[in-house]
């Protein structure tokens, strides 16, 4: 269970980090929102995000392991993207406003979102 919500807690900082680095492109919560609903709305992405990515993306990634490798792993961006285009149909479904305008935004969102990760797992010195 550790492991889960040191996840949630990376990926929470991860999300909002790609939301202020896109702007309007990526958004969590409303400009019109408190700061305390856009805290609990990234909390909730970063839940669904977080599942997402432990139990749908291991099973997609294995899937298309040949493709990874083929693509010298160049798959993986798409794929990243995939699970964050995912989550914002979850979020959407359950009625969070999480929003990313497109696919090619989605790729942007995961270039920082696997940055950021890898930063703090490393400062935090957990293993991801």
């Amino acid at each position: 269970m550790g492991r889960l919500l040191t996840a949630w807690i990376l990926n929470a900082a991860a999300l909002a980090a790609a939301a202020w680095l896109l702007g309007e492109q990526m958004s969590i919560g409303t400009g019109a929102d408190a700061t305390e609903d856009r805290l609990l709305t990234l909390a909730v992405v970063a839940a669904v995000f977080t599942l997402v990515n432990q139990l749908v993306s291991p099973v997609i990634k294995f899937l298309a392991l040949p493709f990874i490798v083929l693509t010298l792993g160049l798959a993986l961006l798409v794929i990243n993207a995939l699970m964050l285009l995912l989550t914002e149909r979850i979020t959407d479904l359950v009625g969070v406003d999480f929003v990313i305008e497109g696919f090619w935004w989605a790729v942007a969102a995961s270039i920082v979102i696997s940055v950021v990760n890898a930063v703090l797992a490393s400062l935090t010195g957990t293993r991801r």
